[in-house]
């Protein structure tokens, strides 16, 4: 599979996406936001950065300050593959991020979707 597309694909471009669908469901862009920063460890500032400067996700993930070591306690479907079973890295990461946007999106609690 060629993963380079997605790679590619800028943070800003489908952050609006998360954002919808999470709204949809009735939850929060704090909620959002939350999430994002328990993943990859960026504040609100350095999010917003990321956001601005239109990095791709390759970028995102590089530059996250400190990738959450429970994010491999991650599990599930999504797109079709269980994100515990991809080995490639990056698309991991990607994967992780669109997982805990769905279990936002379904109305999953806080304290679930940040495993504590």
């Amino acid at each position: 599979m060629d993963n380079t597309k997605a790679y590619r694909m800028t943070v800003a471009r489908v952050y609006p996406m998360y954002l919808a669908k999470a709204e949809k469901k009735g939850r929060t862009k704090e909620e959002l936001d939350e999430v994002i920063y328990w993943l990859t460890g960026y504040d609100q500032n350095g999010l917003q950065e990321q956001l601005d400067h239109e990095v791709d996700f390759e970028t995102f993930f590089k530059e996250a300050p400190l990738m959450n070591p429970k994010a491999e306690l991650i599990k599930g479907m999504i797109c079709g593959y269980r994100v515990e079973d991809i080995e490639e890295p990056l698309m991991q990461q990607i994967r992780w991020l669109d997982k805990l946007v769905d279990e936002l999106a379904k109305g999953k609690s806080m304290e679930k979707i940040l495993r504590k």
